[in-house]
């Protein structure tokens, strides 16, 4: 079973997913730690709720990235965890956890990557027009969703999509794509 922490800034759902995926068997892992850089995000609530304990951390209270990324690593050393999973981290990672976890830090990105990558990938294909999207799970390196793709899965958008519908269908196949995808790679590291 490998001992995952997870890394969210925001509402959590994907973090939910993988605890859901979790507790219904679909997932042989356990979360260690939940990391997350915004005070108050929904993301500590549902980790508090399932007795997950949490790192909180305020980027600007430490001198740089790597005085952070150490405080992080002191925890993900004190948990023993053998993988990080991105899940709506909007921080980009760093050398100090790159070298540390190299290979072993996986992100979930909204897009069809290399198409859209950064930040509101959802709102970018809306804008540009495009009939499909879709939701793209890589390994974490020192660009910005540049690592290699391990699965995609695509989302046709129709001409009438909203950025609400449009989110709506790509958080459906992220919430089953990601543990799932997790399960396949834990799975081939354990061989």
């Amino acid at each position: 079973m490998k001992k995952i922490a997870v890394f969210a800034s925001g509402s959590g759902t994907n973090f939910q997913a993988i605890m859901d995926a979790i507790q219904a068997g679909k997932l042989d892992a356990k979360i260690e730690l939940l990391v997350c850089d915004k005070t108050g995000a929904a993301s500590i609530q549902r980790a508090e709720k399932a007795n997950i304990p949490t790192f909180v951390f305020t980027a600007k209270n430490y001198e740089n990235k790597a005085a952070y990324e150490q405080a992080i690593l002191h925890q993900l050393n004190e948990n023993h965890v053998d993988f990080i999973v991105l899940a709506g981290y909007m921080r980009l990672i760093g050398q100090t956890l790159l070298n540390a976890f190299q290979g072993r830090i996986v992100n979930i990105h909204p897009s069809l990557l290399p198409a859209f990558p950064g930040k509101d990938a959802i709102g970018q294909a809306l804008e540009a027009g495009v009939t499909q999207s879709g939701v793209t799970i890589h390994f974490v390196d020192e660009g910005m969703d540049t690592g290699p793709i391990i699965d995609q899965q695509s989302v046709d958008i129709n001409d009438n999509e909203t950025l609400e519908s449009l989110q709506e269908k790509i958080h459906a196949v992220e919430h089953r794509l990601y543990p799932a995808v997790l399960q396949r790679l834990f799975q081939r590291e354990s061989l």
